[in-house]
């Protein structure tokens, strides 16, 4: 399996039981690239993440990941190139740590298997990235709400597939690990498409950034283009500016609210 895997969505169309939420999307996420999917509460950034994931099916349009139709994929296949983490997702309180993250690699396994010796130091590295190294006799009913998300982004990464979708990946997550787990995605050799409320971290740590807005994708392109001053005031009713961090001169977006009225 590769390490990385072009997505592109032709013509999308996504619903939530007969309600349209987002239409005529179109979308090409390059192998090995980071796509942040932002907009506001509401806008169907979680919607349009499921069927990119193909949790859900689209009501039109399609979905190819390396040229593969996702509706044709098997679910095993599908689970062997795309791993899923919903921002509410928490592992079973019945499982250890390492149990829960070792779901990742049911896929690999054939059935009535067991765990390879492989399989335990992909669990234990992916454990590592995440900082529970060592806790996988822990049971997940011991752990904070914070830890048990990172046992999910965990499994996530255990999985290896070419493809990591993740719905606000830093909901539940304190300050320092906002920035660790960005570190890790950094160093993912996967696309990764992630649906984000942080635009400070999208301008910084993603290559490309989509607004979900009005019903369909608003903008799309770098975030440093994407994300100017008139974007910002009519998507999510800010003012923003773009500053270079004093020490490393890395640009950080300034938010201030305005009054929707003054629009």
């Amino acid at each position: 399996m590769s390490a990385s895997a072009t997505v592109r969505a032709q013509g999308l169309r996504c619903c939530r039981g007969t309600r349209t939420i987002v239409a005529g999307v179109e979308l090409d996420v390059p192998a090995g690239t980071r796509l942040a999917v932002v907009g506001p509460n509401g806008a169907g950034k979680s919607t349009l993440l499921r069927a990119l994931a193909g949790l859900d099916a689209p009501a039109d349009g399609a979905i190819r990941v390396d040229g593969d139709d996702l509706r044709r994929l098997s679910a095993r296949r599908r689970a062997l190139t795309i791993a899923f983490v919903g921002q509410e997702e928490r592992p079973s309180g019945e499982l250890t740590v390492a149990e829960a993250v070792g779901l990742g690699r049911t896929p690999y396994r054939q059935p009535w298997s067991v765990a390879a010796a492989e399989d335990r130091g992909i669990i234990d590295d992916a454990l590592g990235a995440v900082g529970l190294g060592g806790w996988g006799n822990r049971p997940c009913t011991q752990l904070s709400g914070g830890e048990r998300h990172r046992v999910v982004l965990a499994r996530a990464l255990a999985q290896q597939t070419a493809v990591l979708v993740l719905d606000e990946p830093t909901n539940h997550l304190d300050a320092a690990w906002r920035l660790r787990l960005m570190q890790v995605l950094d160093q993912l050799e996967c696309t990764v498409i992630a649906a984000m409320h942080d635009l400070d971290l999208v301008l910084r740590h993603f290559d490309a950034v989509a607004v979900v807005a009005d019903g369909g994708i608003l903008a799309h392109g770098p975030p440093t283009e994407v994300l100017d001053a008139s974007l910002l005031r009519k998507v999510f009713e800010v003012a923003g500016d773009v500053v270079p961090h004093p020490a490393t001169g890395l640009p950080y977006l300034l938010l201030t609210h305005v009054d929707p009225a003054s629009n």
